[in-house]
């Protein structure tokens, strides 16, 4: 089976350990539910706990199990494509690195280089984050993140989902990695 480095997080977040989610996941079938009705039990299970965020726990213990049990590998989604990001803080307020983003995006090579012939840029925002998104040429989505910290800054977060294969993964991780680097230095 394989193991997880999530599952130490998820036992301090939960207050539980492994084995009792062990249990937990054996006394509702886990084992023969797809990810979303795992999930919405544990939403249940932790819901009035007092774990926050919420959302965010209950899709980490879905994932270490679905791991644990040699459901999926990191980085993988349910659907069996590979999920990559990388992050990176920045001195720049939340919609003064967006501007950024998108001035920078379109001049970057690796960036062009992924998108989709007919690929257009989509940006949406709220108070907690603003989304630069847009269609791969691959069939992958590109979503890019400006998110803000308590110090007024924000951090930005390149993200490529929908990948067919671990190595395509490592290899986006790589290329974003990159981009993030040249983003910042330009």
């Amino acid at each position: 089976m394989a193991t997880n480095a999530r599952i130490k997080p998820v036992e301090k977040a939960t207050n539980r350990t492994w084995d009792e989610w062990l249990a937990f996941m054996d006394g509702i079938g886990a084992r023969e539910l797809d990810h979303k009705q795992i999930a919405l039990a544990v939403h249940h299970e932790l819901d009035g706990t007092g774990v926050e965020p919420l959302g965010w726990w209950t899709q980490a213990v879905t994932v270490a199990y679905e791991q644990f049990i040699g459901r999926r590998i990191p980085g993988q989604r349910p659907d069996g494509t590979f999920q990559m990001s990388v992050s990176k803080s920045t001195t720049m307020g939340m919609q003064e690195l967006m501007n950024a983003w998108a001035a920078y995006a379109p001049a970057d090579p690796y960036v062009t280089g992924l998108l989709a012939a007919d690929a257009t840029p989509r940006i949406s925002g709220t108070d907690r984050r603003i989304t630069w998104r847009v269609n791969a040429a691959d069939g992958s989505q590109i979503i890019v993140t400006s998110e803000p910290k308590p110090n007024g800054t924000a951090s930005i977060v390149a993200a490529q989902l929908g990948l067919a294969t671990p190595k395509l993964n490592d290899q986006a991780r790589a290329g974003w990695a990159a981009v993030v680097k040249r983003f910042l230095t330009s």
